[in-house]
């Protein structure tokens, strides 16, 4: 029956409700990542200065920003499933208002804090449902796959982008937003089919509480801030690299396939991500997989012909792509039953703050040196979370 706790006794309907996760995922991001270059796309459409993009960039952000802390809290307390539903009716809303609203700087603004909102909801449900029922020991290997179902949707999002667009600079956003909004409606059904996670006894519930036990984690610091600076390389590769096309006068077609190899990356290095681990070691891969993010990032701000971008950005996309479910793993390793729903939050509120304070400083290096500028330094950046990364525990505890 929908709304039922995963039981481990049986394997079948654990199966069908990982299914039905991992499509919940996929589609979130298929959504996400379809709606939020397009954004930039429709910007370029209204002469919108590069340095707005940032500002448009970090509006996905802002509100999730006040709003994880107490919808990690949410998760934990009424359950994943709900909170699931709550996104995915905030992405239609978002979807809608791009739609309606799209034709102005304000309209823009508005959609992206809806599409961030929405974002939110569903990726605490998700990331809290799969800490709370992988056994330890094995969240390197189910986040893993979570994550593949994520790149999934982030390769398959910017198709759209890709059908639409063509041999023009710029697609047909008013037909991609279309597209969108019935998709996200999908999205809504997927949702309202995810099991709850079994609930934590009362009193488990009621000592854990506090999330400032979270914060005396061994390396938390170190776990947030190399998420943080991950996760605003993603937002910031979204945003700028359809800029940095239209500064070298590449189609908005061969873009979507550039971002179309980006997510694959990720989706290859996600499915193998236990594999890797279990090979490497968990912090020597974190930090492996930074740096080779950081030359592929500083490489890509170069001037270079198609054929060149397609295997850095490879790297790119594999190196990006491992970072973020080693960081949810580690926490969800690391925190008591009961909170890890506000665990995942409070990894989310680090990144968000990246994705407020990052792209607006990346807006105004635009305004100096274009989205090349950008993107060198973001390679930076990315240099010092690997850095930082060095700091994690090796196991997680």
């Amino acid at each position: 029956m929908i709304g039922e706790p995963v039981s481990a006794s049986e394997p079948w309907y654990r199966r069908r409700a990982m299914a039905v996760l991992l499509a919940q995922s996929a589609g979130t991001q298929v959504v996400t990542f379809v709606l939020r270059p397009t954004m930039s796309y429709r910007a370029i459409e209204l002469d919108v200065p590069a340095a707005w993009l940032g500002v448009l960039g970090a509006s996905f952000a802002i509100a999730p920003l006040l709003l994880a802390l107490p919808a990690g809290h949410a998760a934990d307390r009424y359950g994943e499933r709900r909170m699931a539903v709550a996104g995915a009716v905030l992405l239609t809303a978002a979807s809608v208002a791009f739609l309606a609203f799209g034709h102005s700087i304000a309209g823009l603004v508005a959609a992206g804090v809806l599409l961030g909102t929405g974002h939110l909801g569903c990726v605490i449900a998700q990331q809290a449902l799969v800490a709370n029922t992988t056994k330890r020991g094995g969240h390197d290997t189910a986040f893993g796959h979570y994550t593949f179902a994520a790149s999934l949707g982030q390769a398959a999002g910017p198709v759209l982008i890709a059908a639409f667009g063509g041999e023009q600079a710029i697609p047909d956003t008013d037909r991609i937003f279309g597209w969108t909004c019935g998709l996200a409606v999908l999205l809504v059904v997927l949702s309202a089919l995810l099991r709850r996670s079994p609930r934590p006894d009362p009193q488990d519930r009621d000592a854990a509480m506090n999330v400032r036990s979270l914060l005396r984690l061994p390396g938390l610091p170190h776990a947030l801030v190399t998420s943080c600076m991950v996760l605003a390389a993603v937002d910031i590769t979204l945003v700028y690299l359809p800029a940095l096309g239209t500064e070298q006068g590449l189609t908005s077609g061969t873009i979507g396939l550039l971002l179309i190899i980006r997510g694959a990356s990720s989706m290859v290095s996600r499915f193998f991500l236990g594999r890797l681990s279990r090979a490497v070691g968990r912090r020597r891969l974190l930090i492996s997989a930074t740096a080779a993010a950081a030359v592929a990032m500083l490489l890509t701000s170069l001037p270079m012909p198609v054929w060149l971008m397609a295997p850095v950005l490879l790297v790119l996309g594999f190196g990006l792509g491992v970072v973020q479910p080693l960081t949810m793993s580690w926490m969800a390793e690391s925190a008591p039953p009961g909170l890890r729903g506000r665990a995942m939050s409070l990894r989310l509120v680090g990144n968000r703050t990246g994705q407020v304070l990052l792209p607006g400083a990346a807006g105004l290096v635009a305004a100096g040196m274009g989205a090349a500028g950008v993107l060198l330094v973001t390679a930076l950046g990315l240099g010092f979370a690997g850095v930082a990364a060095r700091r994690l525990p090796a196991d997680g505890t």
